[in-house]
């Protein structure tokens, strides 16, 4: 896989580094050349190549070739331009999946499909779901995002009242826009099949759209009593 990755700072240079790691071909792009001088004459990453250049402009974007990445990550520290960088590489060259962090939470909103963004990281956000992760039994939480928010990748710890205890997955009276993608039991993962029968404190992972995000609250989560 091609990577594309804006933004020559530490965040962006770790997710180089491990993508590389992970076999794909990952491209940095910073603007700053100072930086880029150093990252060269240092090799940091080790085998990941680096461009000196603007990618807010499409003028200098266009030499990353984004157009043959698969993927476009915008993960400078700068929200403006991360958005703008989402809007060039899905609008001038198509790119099949854009990536883009959020730098503040209050901007979160903007990091839609209406700007190019396929999939948005809020390190605060994620932080407090993964804190809600940990101690939360009985609700569902939101890990991530994708498509503008239109769909979620939920969790939720089966409390021992939970309508869908010692139930089979596909007995469930699941919505067509929900899948549940796996399973944790007892540090275990498992993999989900229909015969795959749910048990107390099971965390379970559901990709569901917002549209159906109820229906999967009513089948994991008991309702409260008057």
């Amino acid at each position: 896989m091609r990577v594309v990755l804006v933004g020559g700072g530490n965040v962006g240079t770790y997710i180089a580094r491990e993508l590389h790691a992970s076999g794909h071909d990952v491209l940095i792009v910073e603007e700053d050349p100072n930086r880029v001088a150093q990252a060269l004459a240092n090799n940091e990453p080790e085998g990941v190549c680096w461009l000196q250049a603007d990618a807010c402009e499409v003028s200098e974007f266009v030499k990353a070739e984004p157009g043959k990445a698969d993927v476009v990550v915008a993960v400078t520290g700068d929200d403006e331009d991360n958005l703008v960088i989402s809007l060039l590489a899905k609008q001038e060259f198509a790119v099949p999946r854009v990536v883009a962090r959020v730098n503040h939470p209050k901007n979160q909103w903007l990091f839609n499909e209406s700007w190019g963004v396929d999939v948005s990281v809020s390190t605060p956000q994620l932080l407090t779901a993964l804190v809600e992760e940990a101690v939360s039994v009985g609700s569902l939480v939101r890990l991530l995002q994708f498509q503008g928010g239109a769909a979620h990748l939920v969790e939720i710890t089966l409390a021992e009242d939970s309508p869908a205890n010692e139930t089979a997955i596909a007995e469930l009276a699941f919505p067509r826009d929900a899948v549940v993608v796996a399973v944790v039991r007892a540090d275990r993962l498992i993999v989900p099949r229909g015969d795959t029968t749910l048990q107390s404190g099971d965390e379970v992972l559901v990709l569901v759209t917002e549209d159906a995000e109820d229906a999967v609250h009513r089948l994991f989560i008991a309702e409260e009593g008057p």
